[in-house]
């Protein structure tokens, strides 16, 4: 088996946490691969470095992301892309999606036997039509519509299958994945959802209404947005909280379920809804 190992390599943790990885997989058989930019802090001669996340996934069989929810979510675009199973370890504050907290690295080697539990994930395809030519981006957690400044909301209008359904006037619309649910979609007020879920939720972000709540749409639904933007607003679509899209009125903003898939792996088979709750214990101000 030949493994993957993608780190944050802005946490110390993560860096002396992923040597330990690397040596344990390679000791057991495996193995081992690195995105290039690792081989500063993590150089060693049994260690494959490839320059591309592309050719990297599509040389392993397994790919392990080291860091937080943040990394995960990072490799989880380009594992879907070669359909490479991903588990992550958590040296991160919460983990919702990381499965193997550092102290438990040890169970890594279960992979190389096949000892372990695998889900299928949605991902959302969020197509932005402008200028007579539209673009693809893959959201493993969510996107979002919103406006770009404090002070201002904008007008949203959501259309399904190609009829509008319903107008808003909010700081924006935030679509998700069930994975997704327990991120930015949970602070906004919207449900938890299962991870394992055939499903896209809608929440309005702040919306200027005492009855604009949440929905539940089938996996097969096709939403689009547009926008009315006041003057010296802007608008941005912004995708797991990492690319940014200016959004005119003239655009148009299409979110759809992925023909692609997350394949998340565990080691554990644990309740999800047990799990969350312990997180989010955590997460209390003590």
């Amino acid at each position: 088996m030949k493994a993957a190992i993608i780190v944050n390599l802005s946490k110390e943790k993560a860096v002396s946490c992923a040597a330990q990885i690397a040596s344990l997989l390679h000791d057991n058989g495996a193995s081992v691969a690195m995105p290039a930019d690792c081989r500063e802090k993590l150089f060693f001669s049994y260690i494959t470095y490839y320059f591309t996340h592309q050719q990297l996934f599509s040389h392993c069989d397994i790919a392990i992301t080291v860091g937080g929810d943040g990394t995960i979510i990072h490799a989880a675009k380009h594992a879907a892309k070669t359909d490479t199973p991903l588990i992550g370890v958590n040296v991160g504050r919460l983990g919702f999606a990381a499965d193997v907290e550092t102290e438990d690295i040890g169970s890594l080697t279960r992979l190389l036997t096949g000892d372990y539990f695998s889900e299928n994930r949605i991902l959302l395809d969020v197509e932005v039509q402008k200028n007579g030519g539209s673009h693809h981006y893959l959201a493993v957690n969510d996107a979002v519509v919103a406006h770009g400044q404090l002070s201002k909301i904008v007008d949203l209008t959501l259309s399904l299958n190609g009829e509008e359904i319903s107008k808003y006037r909010a700081d924006g619309l935030l679509f998700s994945t069930p994975t997704g649910s327990t991120a930015y979609s949970l602070s906004a007020g919207g449900p938890i959802l299962s991870p394992q879920m055939q499903c896209i939720l809608m929440t309005p972000v702040c919306p200027h209404s005492l009855f604009s709540r949440s929905v539940v749409f089938e996996s097969d639904a096709e939403l689009s947005v547009t926008v009315k933007i006041p003057a010296g607003c802007s608008c941005l679509l912004t995708i797991d909280g990492e690319d940014n899209i200016d959004i005119g009125e003239d655009d148009r903003v299409i979110i759809r379920k992925s023909e692609r898939s997350l394949r998340l792996l565990s080691l554990k088979k644990r309740n999800f809804y047990k799990k969350l709750n312990e997180k989010l214990k955590e997460r209390e101000i003590k």
